[in-house]
């Protein structure tokens, strides 16, 4: 029995392999996630039978729900989604290049970065309109990573230089938003709070819209460095002598983990740990080859953040708690288990 599928063209100008196990694998993923949107869309402050549900989003509903499932329900879910998938795929591929599985976006310093401009702009910009805050955010992330680049350049970047100076930015950048946020006025304050725990409440069909071109871009991006990654795992020197730019290619696979995980920022906050428990789970199921690790990362990631958003917005009815606490809650616990298990790394 064959392990792989092989998938290429008439001309065979493009083909490629995939694991038959990570085929199914993803199949399963998705299935659930099916489920999840269905249970998502259904239950809330007004209950509806995931069967109309089904129908409406089918187009045969007689439009009774259209407005819970449309406007309220049905952009958050899928704001959810995203972030989810773009936090995942950033997780990894700062795992991938670094090598070290305590790499994340919100560990390292990206997502601080990003936090810092999203801060000042709700701040000192509260009058802008909110759709230009990805641009902040971003160029905060991309900032930050670049310092912290330069700081762990020594002829080359290595992993461990990178993590160490990554987690003592990313301390600096909390401290400088917490200064920040006491020296706000009293207004904003509570916006910065609830936007750095991380929530997708208020999520509406143009910030879908918005963020959906930063994970359809990035995220095929990434396949294309499926080698180049792959190679990275033996090594920075024999990955040289394999013929790799590796630091070419890890420069601008952090620029895509940074695209990817500030733009998530910027629409649904600081949801921290999604992009380090994400890759884990998809490395238990599939293995750590970089091309199924890939869209496998992006659905455990969405199915998380989807996860938390429908618990924190129906378990404590009727207040509508952000996700972030949820994720944290698991995140933090898993965060300490990965410490004890690489202790003697």
């Amino acid at each position: 029995m064959k392990k792989y599928i092989s998938i290429r063209n008439r001309s065979n100008s493009i083909s490629f392999m995939m694991e038959k196990k990570a085929v199914v694998v993803f199949s399963v993923l998705f299935c659930l996630s099916l489920i999840l949107f269905i249970i998502g869309l259904s239950i809330g402050s007004t209950i509806i039978p995931p069967f109309q549900v089904v129908e409406h989003l089918l187009g045969f509903g007689n439009g009774d729900h259209a407005f819970v499932i449309d406007t309220l329900r049905l952009p958050r879910m899928l704001l959810s989604l995203l972030v989810g998938i773009a936090l995942g795929v950033s997780g990894l591929i700062l795992q991938g290049i670094i090598r070290n599985p305590l790499a994340s976006p919100d560990i390292i310093g990206i997502t601080g970065g990003a936090a810092v401009a999203a801060v000042v702009f709700l701040t000192f910009f509260s009058e802008i309109s909110i759709k230009w805050l990805p641009f902040p955010t971003i160029a905060g992330a991309a900032v930050v990573s670049l310092i912290i680049y330069l700081l762990a350049w020594k002829k080359g970047v290595t992993p461990i230089r990178l993590v160490l100076i990554g987690i003592g930015v990313d301390a600096g950048m909390g401290a400088l938003v917490t200064m920040m946020i006491v020296l706000s006025p009293a207004y904003s304050t509570s916006t910065a709070y609830i936007w750095l725990t991380g929530s997708v409440y208020g999520a509406n069909w143009e910030n879908v819209f918005a963020m959906l071109p930063w994970v359809l871009i990035f995220v095929p991006l990434s396949l294309f460095f499926v080698r180049a990654v792959n190679v990275q795992e033996l090594g920075d020197q024999i990955a040289t002598g394999l013929g790799s730019r590796v630091q070419f290619n890890r420069f601008v696979l952090l620029f895509i983990s940074v695209a990817l995980a500030g733009s998530a920022v910027a629409f649904a906050g600081g949801i921290g740990f999604v992009g380090l428990i994400a890759p884990h789970i998809a490395k238990k199921l599939v293995g750590h080859s970089f091309g199924s690790l890939v869209p496998v990362s992006a659905l455990i990631g969405g199915l998380i953040v989807i996860l938390a958003d429908v618990v924190a917005r129906t378990a404590f009815l009727p207040l509508d708690l952000p996700a972030g606490v949820f994720v944290s809650g698991i995140g933090a616990p898993f965060f300490i288990y990965l410490l004890y298990r690489n202790r003697n790394m």
